[in-house]
């Protein structure tokens, strides 16, 4: 019995060293960071996707005159050109990671990013973009058909990638060195991008009858007033936070 009972006490202590060896190969941060990196992503996705653009437009209309799932894999296309331009600003990024992972330089990206974030916010809060807005056809067309049109129509507008370089210098979005993290941050700006898309067509869906123009006007005020307060809150934390920690 004595035996069994050293034997017993043996192997549990075995388990318990393998186990404690496993927790210092793999430690808690790492998954923190991972979380940080899928949260930081979702919302890089939702913030490129929520202005009521060109694309925004298109697939609000499809949506009232053709259904909510055209109108989705309008969004669909449109997230396929976002994720090319997200990549090709990671990359650009990448190259330059020394410069802007220095501290002195971090900051005035940061801060640099938030006001670009500002000033994207009062241009969507200001706009109308039902201005030069055209109507689509009822004609519905396949799938891929309506996909691949938005994600020409979205590919054409270059400048989205200032949108991308301010997310990602205000976040610290780029982690070089981490391919299979930054995928993941990756994955998670295209599950950003489809949760908005998937929201913004079952809303309009469900409210079709009472949607205008109207109703477009307000959608982009409320989304230019939720970038605005969103680019001040992390403009003033970055100001004061992050400054104390550097200067010290």
């Amino acid at each position: 019995m004595r035996a069994l009972f050293l034997h017993s006490l043996l192997q549990n202590l075995a388990f318990h060293s393998i186990f404690r060896n496993f927790a210092v190969d793999m430690p808690f941060t790492f998954q923190i960071d991972i979380l940080n990196t899928i949260f930081k992503g979702v919302i890089i996705g939702m913030l490129a996707s929520a202005p009521m653009g060109p694309v925004g437009i298109l697939c609000v209309q499809r949506t009232l005159n053709k259904g909510r799932w055209y109108g989705f894999v309008t969004g669909v296309g449109a997230t396929a050109s976002d994720l090319f331009y997200a990549l090709i600003t990671g990359l650009g990024m990448s190259f330059v990671m020394d410069l802007i992972t220095n501290a002195r330089n971090q900051f005035f990206l940061q801060i640099v990013g938030s006001l670009v974030l500002l000033v994207f916010g009062f241009a969507s809060f200001f706009s109308n973009p039902t201005k030069n807005m055209h109507k689509s056809g009822t004609t519905k067309g396949t799938y891929f058909h309506n996909g691949l049109t938005a994600f020409l129509l979205t590919l054409s507008n270059p400048l989205i990638i200032l949108l991308f370089m301010a997310c990602f210098a205000q976040l610290a979005f780029v982690i070089p060195g981490h391919p299979m993290v930054m995928m993941i941050g990756y994955l998670s700006i295209v599950a950003g991008a489809m949760l908005w898309w998937f929201g913004l067509t079952w809303l309009i869906d469900k409210i079709r009858v009472q949607f205008n123009d109207n109703g477009i006007v307000i959608i982009n005020k409320v989304i230019g007033s939720v970038v605005i307060v969103f680019s001040l809150i992390v403009l003033f934390g970055t100001a004061f936070n992050l400054f104390t920690i550097h200067y010290y």
